[in-house]
């Protein structure tokens, strides 16, 4: 697919080339249209056999004027979900964590986000009547925006180390890769 703009064109194409775990699946899924002249957005899962640990959605937007509320003219918007034990679910530091989840990535990519803003939530749900044998569940969310200065690959791979982190997978030293299984 081709873009009107180069510099979106070259931003999609090193968003894609963005490295990721094989546990990661991603597909391209249909950007906001009103929030930025360009976008592109991928939804990811992070699955073990044929459970979703974790799921999310990653949105590029480009305004070649730059926003001034984003101080630059890249930036990238994600939606990052997971489940997580009952006791955790009902820990008040759980919003916390995950925050400095994504601080870490950060810092472990070597990068640095611009204007980061974002929230964290966590629930927890009970089941009753006939649903009553189902175990207390919790889940964590992780909203967050970020003005990408350069190296988006880099910021996207940053997401992904997000994704396994919330479904609770190890991180991998550096310049260690993880194969693929293939049976």
């Amino acid at each position: 697919m081709k873009f009107e703009n180069p510099q979106f064109e070259q931003l999609v194409t090193s968003l894609r080339s963005a490295p990721f775990r094989p546990e990661i699946t991603t597909e391209e899924v249909p950007a906001p249209m009103r929030l930025a002249p360009y976008s592109l957005a991928i939804a990811a899962e992070v699955l073990e056999g044929e459970n979703d640990l974790s799921n999310g959605r990653l949105v590029l937007l480009f305004d070649p004027q730059a926003v001034p509320a984003w101080n630059g003219t890249t930036r990238l918007v994600t939606f990052t979900k997971a489940r997580v034990e009952a006791d955790l679910a009902s820990d008040p530091l759980l919003t916390q964590v995950g925050w400095t989840w994504l601080l870490d990535c950060f810092s472990q990519r070597g990068i640095k986000a611009a204007e980061l803003s974002g929230t964290v939530t966590r629930t927890s749900s009970d089941s009753y009547g006939e649903l009553n044998s189902h175990a207390l569940e919790g889940t964590i969310e992780i909203r967050a925006s970020w003005t990408v200065p350069d190296q988006i690959e880099l910021h996207v791979a940053a997401w992904g180390d997000l994704l396994c982190q919330a479904a609770g997978l190890q991180p991998l030293p550096p310049g260690i890769t993880r194969i693929k299984k293939t049976h």
